[in-house]
């Protein structure tokens, strides 16, 4: 019987190659994003490549009430997640005291209260199963506090610590937790981040969408805890810890610039 996945920010970037990697892989979809019409475009794309369902259900995941809708949605729908992938997310770069508040209110209603929320909304009936999985997806941001991006990193690091924390939690259930933890990728968040001219995205190796998901579904599968992408990024996150913050502090913020 076809197992069925819950896909955050399917619309484009990681998530939307991770729908891609779920259909070809033969498991049914549940696919939520703000933009109904991609979406749709993607739900008849993959029901007759791979001969699958697939659900949509548009919505903003930052909004409160969104996580509880989207959960009703599931049960009207008579609908068992296998695999929850919390991917949805939103950075802003600048520095904090001049940004606009909505906006860093947004990454802190999506990249933590929402992926929380969705995690706990859904957990319960997953713990029954033989088996499922959690990914949620975090950065290489996780591993260090990031000026110009300060906000965004904070959120990172949560869902990395919170997700580690619960992976512990359920050792001994059938339920694994992942945090997938890309560095620069290929997607429409430096545009929305407003990073285009950022030296994170000139001057080192960027990956591309296809490339993270297909790793982050294989360590997803093998149940690993902590899966960061690419050799670089490995090193950097293993290194960060033996400097003073300091240094990593201003190191990062070097980066961060413009060029």
């Amino acid at each position: 019987m076809p197992k069925t996945a819950l896909i955050t920010g399917a619309s484009s970037g990681i998530g939307l190659e991770l729908a891609h990697i779920f259909a070809r892989e033969g498991h049914n979809l549940l696919i939520t994003a703000r933009r109904e019409e991609r979406l749709a475009e993607l739900k008849k794309e993959l029901e007759e490549k791979h001969s699958i369902t697939v659900h949509i259900f548009s919505t903003d995941l930052a909004k409160r009430e969104s996580p509880e809708k989207l959960f009703a949605f599931c049960k009207e729908n008579s609908l068992s997640i296998d695999f929850l992938v919390n991917n949805a997310g939103v950075g802003d770069y600048g520095l904090f005291h001049e940004s606009d508040w909505k906006r860093q209110e947004a990454i802190i209603d999506l990249n933590i209260k929402s992926l929380t929320h969705l995690t706990h909304l859904f957990l319960p009936s997953m713990v029954q199963k033989d088996q499922a999985y959690i990914m949620n997806v975090a950065s290489t941001a996780a591993f260090q506090p990031g000026p110009l991006m300060s906000n965004y990193y904070a959120s990172k690091h949560y869902v990395l610590a919170f997700s580690e924390a619960i992976a512990n939690e359920l050792y001994g259930t059938g339920v694994t937790v992942t945090t997938l933890c890309p560095g620069p990728t290929e997607s429409e968040f430096q545009e929305h981040s407003n990073m285009e001219k950022s030296k994170l995205f000139d001057r080192f190796p960027v990956a591309t969408s296809k490339e993270v998901a297909e790793y982050g579904y294989k360590a997803m599968m093998k149940g690993k805890r902590v899966a960061v992408y690419g050799v670089p990024n490995k090193l950097a996150s293993k290194l960060s810890p033996l400097f003073p913050r300091r240094f990593v502090t201003a190191v990062v913020r070097k980066i961060q610039e413009r060029k």
